[in-house]
């Protein structure tokens, strides 16, 4: 009689613990620098380039974390996060991934690097990443 007993309080334990060791689902990470950007048009540019650069209207301000893989849903991993540099790996699909590394001068100015895997192909590019406007 007492094994059935002890039998009832550890099963009643073990459902108690797990009804209370169950997590949230995971929430996409709050990077501060990236909040603190600017809202607006974009100018993104090689140093010493004297092309015009790709424009960007930034609302959400996540497209800079992955410029080559724009418009692509990835899963992401941050490996830093400080108020000035930012630096996150993500991966889309099988096959391309990438890592970018962004740090902020300014509200309105960034240095951003990336490289990785873009259909099969591998990049690498650094560019700064200035506010030009609105849009």
């Amino acid at each position: 009689m007492k094994g059935v007993t002890l039998i009832k309080a550890i099963s009643a334990s073990a459902a108690a613990f797990m009804a209370f060791s169950v997590s949230a689902p995971a929430q996409a990470p709050e990077l501060a620098l990236l909040n603190n950007l600017q809202k607006g048009e974009w100018t993104l540019k090689a140093r010493g380039s004297d092309n015009d650069g790709q424009k960007v209207c930034l609302g959400d301000p996540g497209v800079l974390l992955q410029i080559k893989h724009s418009g692509v849903v990835c899963s992401r991993y941050v490996i830093q996060d400080t108020p000035n540099s930012i630096r996150v790996s993500y991966k889309c699909g099988s096959s391309d991934h990438g890592v970018t590394t962004i740090k902020r001068e300014s509200s309105g100015l960034v240095q951003i690097q990336s490289q990785g895997i873009e259909g099969n192909a591998p990049f690498s590019f650094s560019v700064e990443g200035r506010r030009t406007g609105t849009c």
